[in-house]
C-alpha cells in the first residue's frame, strides 16, 4: 500500500512508495525497500550503480530513453528478471520490438562495479530497475526509491516477447496492461515515458501517407506536425529518420509532462500516443497530467515502481548471474 501523504511531497524530492502488504509471490519478504543495506561490506550499493550511471549519462543523454526503455521491455515480457540481457541467438534481444534496445554495455559497468566491491549479491533485475530510476532522476525527474531483492531469470525466448506494438488501439493497451496487473492510469503515466526518446520513421509512416489503408493522414495530426514529418519521413527513404517523440524541441530530453502537452496539440508521434489524449477513458488522466507537472512526476514514479514489481522472482528461483549477459551454469 501506499504510504499517506506520499502525493504531497513536492518536486524534487525523493519519492517512497511503499508495497508492504502487497503480494509479489513467494518472494515478498525479500523483496522490499533496502533491502542491499548491510549486504555489501559496508558499501552503497545504490550509490554505486548511481555513480555509473551518472557518469554515462553525462557522456550521452539519451541514455535517459534507452534505460527507461530497457526497463519496460525486461518486465513487460516475462517480469523484472533481466532477461533482456540474456545473449543467444534466440534470445529476446532477438526479437524485433528489442533490435533498437540499446544500453546493455551501461548495464554491463554497472555490473562490474558492483561485483568488484559484493561479488554474487546483486542481481542484473535490479541493476536495470535502478539504473532507470537514476536516469530519470538525472533528467529532470524525480529520485524515487525501488524496491530490490529480484533474482535473474534462466530463460530468455524471441517468443516471449509481447511488448505493445506502436500501432496498438487502446482497448488493447488496456488489455495487454491488465495482463500485467497495471491499470489504465498506470498506462497513461508510463506511456508518458514518451517524453523522452524517438520513434523511427517506419513505426509511424501509415499516419502520414495512408492511415488505415485510407490514402491518406491520419486526420488527428496536427497540419504543421504533418508537413514537418513527411519532409523528415519520405516515402519509400533508403534511411529510416527519427523523430522526437516529445515534439517541443526544449524539451525532448527532459523528464516532464509536455508529452502530454504536445498530444493533446494533436502532435503525438506514434498512434497510441495520439489515441490515448482522444480516447474518453484516457484524456481526462492526460489532461491533468499535461497541467500539473508534480503530478506527472510523482505518478510516473508510481508506475516504474509498480511496472518494476511485475512477476518479481523469488529467493528460491533464478540466479545472482555472475554476468548479466549468461545464466551462470553457462560459463562453466
Amino acid at each position: 500500500m501506499l504510504k499517506a501523504g506520499l502525493v504531497a511531497l513536492a518536486l524534487g524530492l525523493i519519492i517512497f512508495i511503499n508495497f508492504t502488504g502487497q503480494c509479489h509471490g513467494d518472494g515478498a519478504l525479500q523483496f522490499r525497500f533496502g533491502f542491499y543495506n548491510g549486504k555489501c561490506n559496508g558499501e552503497d550499493v545504490e550509490a554505486i550503480v548511481r555513480g555509473v550511471i551518472q557518469e554515462s549519462y553525462m557522456k550521452d543523454p539519451t541514455l535517459v530513453a534507452a534505460l527507461v526503455r530497457m526497463q519496460f521491455h525486461d518486465c513487460f515480457v516475462t517480469g523484472c528478471d533481466a532477461s533482456i540481457l540474456l545473449d543467444g541467438s534466440n534470445s529476446e534481444k532477438t526479437a524485433f520490438p528489442n533490435l533498437s534496445v540499446r544500453g546493455f554495455d551501461i548495464i554491463d559497468a554497472a555490473k562490474a562495479a558492483v561485483e568488484a566491491v559484493c561479488p554474487g549479491v546483486v542481481s542484473c533485475a535490479d541493476i536495470i530497475v535502478m539504473a532507470a530510476r537514476d536516469v530519470v532522476s538525472l533528467a529532470g525527474g524525480n529520485r524515487y526509491a525501488v524496491q530490490t531483492g529480484r533474482r535473474d531469470g534462466l530463460v530468455s525466448l524471441a517468443q516471449n516477447v509481447d511488448l505493445p506494438a506502436p500501432f496498438i488501439s487502446v482497448s488493447d493497451s488496456i488489455k495487454a496492461f491488465a495482463n500485467k496487473g497495471l491499470g489504465v492510469v498506470d498506462m497513461v503515466y508510463l506511456l508518458g515515458g514518451h517524453t523522452v526518446g524517438v520513434a523511427h520513421c517506419s513505426l509511424f509512416e501509415d499516419r502520414l501517407y495512408n492511415f488505415q489503408n485510407s490514402g491518406k493522414p491520419d486526420p488527428t495530426m496536427n497540419l504543421v506536425l504533418l508537413e514537418m514529418l513527411k519532409s523528415r519521413c519520405p516515402q519509400k527513404a533508403r534511411v529510416d529518420n527519427t523523430a522526437d517523440l516529445d515534439e517541443n524541441p526544449v524539451s525532448a530530453y527532459v523528464v516532464d509532462n509536455s508529452y502530454y502537452q504536445q498530444i493533446l496539440l494533436g502532435r503525438g508521434i506514434l498512434q497510441i500516443d495520439q489515441e490515448l489524449a482522444l480516447d474518453p477513458r484516457t484524456t481526462d488522466t492526460v489532461k491533468y497530467a499535461a497541467v500539473v507537472g508534480y503530478d506527472f512526476q510523482i505518478k510516473f514514479a508510481q508506475a516504474m515502481v509498480k511496472l518494476g514489481a511485475v512477476q518479481v522472482i523469488n529467493g528460491t528461483q533464478g540466479e545472482i548471474r555472475t554476468s548479466c549477459r549468461v545464466v551462470n551454469n553457462s560459463q562453466k
